[in-house]
């Protein structure tokens, strides 16, 4: 009779070439990588920028190129920065794919080939052995395996596959790993109509929903671009009517009032400060795939997380052993006990001498850290025989010459070990209830025996020797050290953790108590979510810490209800099966290093290092982030009141400009550096993880700010407009006047800039700033043709020192009328 892996005839090559030419390539659905092309007309099409291009064009047609070139120049130096910014995030994703292309190996023609993955077709006969990856959906032909299906199902555990089998036990799936066996299998689906495949495609019909600032921006685009607008047509018809201007004059004021209105630095800031806060979390292991998700998850009110290799480290370790009169957990115990010797010895010599299967590889793993230097470990044996797994018995048996006989050991499900003990029925039972004990806590049950069996022949089963009971050894998938830390931190913090898995809740509730989660409730099982209503799932998940059994389209909808309940989700994971739920959550988090292609790239955020102790840093990032927003979003407004003011006062009284156009994008070279360098670099302030999520419809450009930074720049622009006023009166010539009140107008901006700090950032940066802005105003004064250019006049002396002088009032009046904010509003 042939091995279970000898070669059918399979497809021929022909066949082969016509069928991936019907069916495509045997690719997963992915999401495409954007080109620079894309990436570039995302920043242009931003509406502040179009709005601001516009506006150099409009002063190109009607004033001077000269200074319609320096407006233009900033424009496009912001959409530079911006583009820049998002294609080194883009590239960093690219770089992230360091998995090679997954390869299979089957049969055409009578002759076994190893072909890349996409090349699997319909009907090709795929050879299956340990530590293959499956390409494609198949039917077991022949043989039998164990399978790690946790990618795709959430199950850390082996799932057993044979031929004959109708259903999912006689089918393996794309993307499941073979612990165990060989097998032939013929492929039924690939590429998207996989299971896996599947999933992927619900992915489109997750609605990824916009980030609380992104929302907030738009609506502030909206409104000051309506405000704008008829605050620059009231203007050219007060200019060219009432103070009796020339149209083209009158134009170019309602431009540069336009101008003073918009502010167009809310792009930038939002673009350094979420691209910055993104490549801070990169050097900790975070790669930020979409920029606002690291806004967004300062945010969150609820983390939705995987169990496995998200909460645990999908390996296998041997956590308890148990013999009659003796019961060890491992973790807690200073060394092995002679009584667990022999039930340790025997464990290690039923496994392979190169085990794949990861209770396996823990099983040796721990006999040679444990039986190191005793007599009971026996590195050079060779078994003369091995009876393997098989439908009817659960159990392996390795066979060891020994004397003129024959040593025994083996291991398996508890109940396969059991039976083959032959034990009284009272004993029997009481075992079975021990070992349904530990299984009860989450642990994965190995039973162990021994026995001897006399003379050179072997019998042909199992069944046939004499076996003695050892005892069970219990592996588990351990916690991640850092996770019980990550959660408290998450509580502290105001975040709500919530366990969905597709484990059997006995293992989710045992991983939850060690986590450091409320497991005294009963898990929401996987078959309530499919049969409650609406309501009644609402009423159930509000006290709900664990959700198991889970299959990815109830994943969805716990997400989606949650976020129906006022919820800001965050959803952990690393498996196919978590894909639609990272869409849809405002933030998705995969694992980097096991996690799919599909859940990195449907993720807002990847782990590059898996650790969830990482999550901790984002929600920290995203709330220093938004902090340094608001302290940014009040110093944009509060500079916007003294240039505003400064431009609509001469039409309002009949004076010369006082402010043109290239003034204002002038002061956009100072505020974009004190906004970027100085503000974003603020430190967080304390108490910053000790406090509630902010409500979700909270924006850093709301009310709150404006009203402050209204505040805040009328101090500036009351002694600035009364020293212009001054000027005036005096007889300056209007230059003259431009000349005194623009340098002292760019030395009480700084002022703002140290009113909006916390005091918490960078020392060297607010320096370098604050001298550059010096620098600029001395060339204004001291360099004729930048003067000129400018339309400045010369400054005398005492014009000079009054500048400084209403300069230093503003500050003096800003320090002491500063606002006293509590904690976590940007104070």
């Amino acid at each position: 009779m042939p091995s279970s892996t000898e070669p059918r005839g399979g497809l021929t090559q022909a066949e082969a070439s016509a069928r991936l030419q019907a069916d495509g390539p045997n690719l997963m659905p992915s999401a495409r990588p954007r080109t620079a092309l894309n990436l570039f007309w995302e920043v242009v099409s931003e509406p502040m920028l179009l709005l601001l291009v516009g506006a150099g064009g409009i002063y190109l047609l009607l004033g001077d190129p000269a200074e319609a070139a320096i407006m233009l120049v900033f424009v496009w130096l912001i959409i530079g920065i911006t583009f820049f910014q998002s294609r080194r995030t883009q590239r960093a994703l690219e770089k992230l794919r360091d998995l090679s292309a997954p390869r299979a190996r089957v049969v055409r023609g009578g002759e076994a080939f190893r072909i890349p993955g996409q090349e699997v077709v319909r009907g090709d006969l795929l050879l299956l052995a340990e530590g293959d990856r499956v390409a494609a959906d198949a039917r077991v032909l022949e043989g039998l395996l164990q399978v790690d299906a946790s990618l795709l199902t959430g199950e850390s555990g082996l799932v057993l596959k044979r031929a004959g089998d109708e259903g999912d036990t006689g089918e393996v799936h794309a993307g499941t790993l073979v612990a165990k066996g060989t097998a032939q299998a013929e492929v039924m689906a690939t590429g998207e109509r996989t299971r896996m495949g599947r999933i992927g495609r619900t992915l489109a019909e997750a609605r990824t929903p916009p980030s609380p600032l992104q929302a907030a921006s738009r609506r502030l685009v909206r409104v000051w671009a309506s405000v704008g607008f008829l605050v620059a047509m009231g203007a050219v018809l007060i200019s060219w009517k009432w103070a009796d201007r020339a149209l083209l004059p009158s134009l170019l004021s309602g431009l540069a009032l336009a101008m003073a209105l918009l502010p167009e630095e809310i792009p930038v800031v939002l673009s350094v400060f979420t691209a910055m806060g993104a490549w801070r979390m990169s050097a900790r292991g975070v790669l930020t795939r979409r920029i606002p998700a690291l806004e967004a998850l300062g945010s969150i009110t609820l983390l939705a997380v995987d169990k496995t290799g998200t909460l645990t480290q999908n390996r296998m370790e041997v956590a308890e052993l148990w013999t009659q009169g003796l019961r060890l957990e491992v973790a807690e115990a200073t060394g092995l006990p002679e009584e667990a010797h022999r039930l340790v010895e025997i464990s290690v010599l039923a496994t392979p001498a190169d085990p794949f299967d990861p209770m396996e590889v823990a099983l040796r793993a721990f006999a040679l850290r444990t039986l190191d230097g005793t007599e009971h470990l026996h590195d050079g044996w060779k078994p003369t025989r091995a009876y393997e797994l098989t439908a009817d018995i659960l159990a392996m048996t390795l066979v060891y010459a020994e004397g003129g006989g024959h040593l025994l050991a083996t291991k398996g499900a508890p109940e396969a070990i059991l039976d083959l003990c032959h034990l009284d029925p009272g004993l029997h039972a009481g075992l079975q209830a021990v070992a349904a004990e530990m299984a009860g806590r989450g642990l994965r049950v190995l039973g162990v025996a021994a026995g001897r069996h006399p003379g050179p022949d072997l019998p042909g089963s199992q069944h046939d020797f004499a076996f003695e009971f050892l005892g069970f050894v219990a592996l588990e998938d351990p916690l991640r050290p850092e996770v019980p830390e990550a959660i408290a931190a998450c509580r502290s913090a105001g975040i709500r953790v919530l366990m969905m898995t597709g484990d059997h809740p006995e293992t989710a509730l045992a991983i939850a108590r060690k986590a450091g989660l409320d497991a005294t409730l009963a898990p929401l099982m996987g078959e309530e979510v499919a049969s409650l209503d609406d309501a009644t799932l609402r009423a159930r998940l509000a006290s709900a810490t664990v959700c198991a059994r889970l299959r990815p389209e109830q994943k969805l909808r716990l997400v989606t209800t949650l976020q129906a309940l006022g919820e800001v989700v965050g959803m952990t994971g690393d498996g196919v099966n978590d894909a639609p739920s990272l869409k849809a959550a405002q933030v998705g988090v995969a694992m980097g290093a096991r996690g799919t292609d599909v859940a990195r790239e449907t993720a807002d955020l990847v782990l590059l290092d898996d650790s969830f102790g990482s999550l901790v840093e984002g929600v920290r990032m995203g709330r220093r982030v938004y902090d340094n927003l608001v302290r940014s979003a009040r110093f944009i407004y509060a500079v916007h009141v003294p240039v505003l003011l400064l431009t609509l006062a001469p039409l309002l009284f009949r004076w010369p400009p006082l402010l043109l156009p290239p003034h204002i994008v002038l002061l956009e070279l100072l505020i974009d550096p004190a906004c970027s360098l100085v503000l974003e670099a603020e430190e967080a302030g304390p108490g910053l993880m000790d406090r509630p999520p902010r409500p979700r419809d909270d924006n850093p450009f709301g009310a709150t700010a404006l009203w402050m930074g209204l505040r805040q720049g009328l101090f500036v622009a009351i002694p600035l407009l009364a020293f212009a006023g001054l000027g005036g009166s005096l007889g300056w010539s209007e230059e003259g006047v431009r000349g005194a009140t623009f340098p002292a107008l760019i030395l009480s901006c700084y002022f703002l800039v140290l009113m909006a700090r916390s005091g918490g950032g960078r020392p060297n940066r607010l320096i370098a700033v604050l001298s550059g802005g010096v620098l600029l105003a001395g060339a204004l004064l001291m360099l004729g043709p930048i003067r000129n250019l400018l339309k400045l006049g010369p400054v005398a002396v005492p014009a000079l020192l009054g500048g400084v002088g209403t300069a230093l009032l503003a500050g003096v009046i800003l320090h002491f009328r500063k606002p006293r904010l509590p904690p976590g509003n940007g104070a």
